[in-house]
């Protein structure tokens, strides 16, 4: 994959969620939240790639600051899913995990390059 090891777990994890919205679609009839999983969940991966090509720290800090907020739409769609009864407990463990992970990774990156910009 990439260099960046954050590139390589958005990547990754955007990938699980095409699969867990493909299956939530196919397998549990659920069209609506899992529409919004999936929009927010592979966003994040384009959000770290546009960091990694920006032209400045200031646009990297801010493209890291727009997938930690996409990451957070995730884990509230997540949240829903397994409240409405669309996931398992431990389906839901797994991928929140991940999500969360993504949340402190590119919230760190954020603030790190913000405050280092200033």
């Amino acid at each position: 994959m990439s260099k960046s090891i954050t590139l390589d777990k958005a990547i990754k994890f955007a990938l699980r969620v095409v699969r867990l919205s493909k299956y939530l679609n196919e397998e549990k009839k659920e069209f609506v939240l899992s529409r919004q999983l999936l929009i927010s969940g592979t966003f994040i991966a384009k959000h770290v790639k546009a960091a990694t090509v920006a032209a400045d720290r200031q646009g990297f800090s801010s493209e890291m600051f727009l997938a930690m907020q996409r990451a957070s739409d995730t884990e509230l769609w997540l949240l829903l899913l397994f409240e409405g009864g669309f996931l398992e407990e431990n389906e839901y463990r797994s991928i929140s995990e991940n999500c969360i992970e993504l949340i402190k990774l590119t919230a760190s990156i954020a603030k790190t390059t913000r405050h280092d910009a200033s």
